[in-house]
């Protein structure tokens, strides 16, 4: 009744509008749809009346467009009735393109109703709209790269990147030819990206040392030129990361991570750019913070400094929390999810697989809340579950090796299930078809520094099973001298252990010791507990052999610990409700796995 009586009025008040200049009733009208719309709570209800109240007095074209994208909008962000917002974004584009000199309607309605098709899977319907409105744009620089961004991002999610990068390659030539070398050099940044996700080096390359001249060169707003060089330098950083090139990268990483401190420094500057092509930003500040933690996150995990993974891990958590409070961002959930990916493995390492699985059944809830979330992710949280433990989840790697298509996560998999292989000892055929495909000495799949190593160490653990000593030890040098040169310490520390298994089982016991030593001081400062358990466990033998009583008593103690440890851990990730996760292999996560008193907390690399 009161939303009625305000109705009432406001229509009355309306009605007396009508004497008056159209400007000023429409103005009053506008006005009112405004408070309304900007009320603590907002009242769509209200300002949607006021809104459809213009039509009332016959307006000329130009306000009656302007109204019907008004309405269109409110419609399309503020409720569900998208049938109706569609009515009027398409009236609104259909009469702003008689009107003459009426781009910012036209476009924005373009825009908007694409959004829309999308939103309702119509994309067929978005292209063309799209292609027209960036046909007809040319001559208003801001539009024209606003949608060729648009539709290249469209093209991005439905994997056609040759579209994309074809689509912001337009964006770039014309950013050059309208002056606008931030906006051109946007676009490159953009175009690097998706270059980067198909794996194109050989372009990649001399874009980014393009890109890095232009931003280098370019002289403009303070917070615009620092963030093109955290976007530079962020694909940089995943370049190596995804090259597994943990010490390569650690200058660029340096540099990042002092361009964003600039940054947080830096006022936001109200001065509009006097180019229109340069209103853009690539990323707000909270969000480039949130992402610089993330590749933080990336490089710790990869490398075996989990403490301070953790640690960044918590403070973007934090950051997150506070920004999804005020922020309804997609990237948001996708930075969430990451994060808790790298942390999952960060916790199965370090011997905490209860926290994980509540962890894992995060990201679930957080996949829920986005199919498309849930698509991008699907192979990355199945591979997570099959290391509950890697024995029992034989079915599980076939299925995540069968789902995916990147080809790091499938030589990943293939490197996991040939351990698994190895260890049962029963499935050569398989085995040998499978290191078939992961041959480090011969066209290895993927250019990851960090997976040839690991696959190196595979060779290396098959020869020892074997009792081929002496070929394992050629391979697992290959691997230390791999890990050595890119600070890959779970790698270092693993090998170190298996080749002093190995010297312990040919009779070289100080040998043994030389490489036992050094893997359990590595493991302990990762710490990586299975590693701590191996090592342990070959320093009590060792020091018995050696008559070392004292030290073989020790290190009794000490793997006796980690075994009470791992254990106690085991069977509290097996009494979680979530521990169901680990037989769920298809459709979309279970709904009835809540995480229970769990903490508020990309697969980075094999070891």
């Amino acid at each position: 009744q009161t939303v009625q009586k305000s109705a009432a009025r406001l229509l009355t008040k309306s009605l007396t509008l009508f004497t008056l200049a159209p400007e000023r009733w429409y103005l009053a009208l506008l006005g009112f749809a405004e408070h309304f719309r900007t009320s603590s709570p907002p009242k769509i209800r209200l300002c949607v009346h006021c809104l459809q109240a213009v039509f009332q007095f016959k307006p000329p074209q130009r306000i009656e467009a302007r109204t019907h994208l008004q309405l269109g909008s409110v419609l399309y962000h503020h409720t569900k009735n998208s049938e109706l917002a569609r009515s009027h974004l398409e009236k609104a584009w259909y009469i702003s393109q008689q009107v003459p000199q009426f781009e910012d309607v036209k476009f924005e309605a373009a825009s908007i109703l694409s959004e829309l098709f999308c939103q309702q899977n119509l994309v067929d319907s978005a292209k063309p709209l799209l292609r027209k409105a960036i046909q007809i744009s040319q001559q208003t620089p801001y539009w024209h790269c606003r949608l060729l961004f648009q539709l290249a991002q469209l093209h991005t999610l439905e994997k056609d990147l040759v579209s994309a990068c074809d689509l912001l390659g337009v964006g770039a030539e014309y950013a050059r030819v309208v002056g606008s070398e931030y906006t051109r050099a946007l676009f490159l940044l953009s175009k690097g990206m998706l270059l980067l996700m198909e794996r194109k080096l050989g372009e990649v390359h001399p874009l980014l040392t393009l890109c890095g001249t232009i931003v280098e060169n370019w002289q403009g707003n303070p917070i615009q030129k620092e963030s093109l060089r955290v976007f530079f330098l962020v694909l940089q950083v995943t370049h190596y990361l995804d090259a597994g090139q943990v010490k390569s990268v650690k200058p660029c990483l340096k540099q990042l991570q002092q361009c964003i401190q600039t940054i947080s420094t830096l006022h936001d500057d109200e001065i509009l750019p006097s180019n229109p092509a340069d209103l853009f930003h690539w990323l707000p500040k909270e969000h480039m913070c949130v992402l610089v933690y993330l590749v933080t996150v990336m490089h710790s995990m990869q490398a075996g400094y989990l403490e301070k993974a953790q640690k960044y891990t918590d403070k973007a958590l934090m950051q997150l929390e506070k920004l999804k409070m005020l922020d309804c961002s997609p990237i948001l959930s996708t930075f969430q999810v990451i994060l808790l990916e790298h942390i999952i493995m960060c916790r199965l390492v370090t011997g905490h697989k209860a926290t994980a699985l509540q962890e894992i059944s995060q990201v679930c809830q957080l996949c829920q809340q986005s199919p498309r979330l849930f698509t991008n992710h699907a192979a990355q949280l199945h591979t997570l579950l099959l290391l509950f433990p890697l024995d029992s989840n034989m079915l599980k790697l076939l299925f995540v090796f069968q789902l995916t298509t990147h080809q790091e996560l499938w030589t990943y998999i293939v490197t996991n299930l040939a351990s698994v292989y190895i260890r049962e000892g029963n499935r050569h055929q398989e085995l040998y078809s499978l290191l078939e495909r992961i041959n480090p000495d011969h066209n290895f799949p993927v250019s990851s520094h960090c997976l040839r190593a690991a696959a190196f160490y595979i060779r290396g653990l098959l020869s020892f099973f074997q009792g081929r000593y002496n070929e394992a030890k050629r391979f697992l040098r290959e691997t230390l001298k791999m890990s050595n040169a890119e600070d890959l310490n779970r790698l270092t520390a693993c090998s170190l252990v298996l080749l002093g298994h190995i010297f312990y089982v040919l009779g070289n016991h100080r040998e043994s010791n030389n490489m036992v030593v050094p893997a359990m001081q590595l493991a302990s400062k990762i710490p990586d507990m299975s590693v701590q358990l191996w090592s342990s466990a070959l320093l009590k033998d060792l020091n018995k052999a050696l008559g070392n009583t004292m030290d073989a008593h020790e290190a009794a103690q000490m793997h006796q610990n980690f075994s009470q440890q791992l254990l106690q851990d085991h069977i509290a990730a097996c009494s979680l409700p979530e521990h169901n996760l680990i037989s769920w292999t298809d459709g979309p996560p279970p709904v009835q796995i809540q995480a229970q008193n769990g903490p508020t907390t990309s697969l980075a690399s094999l070891l």
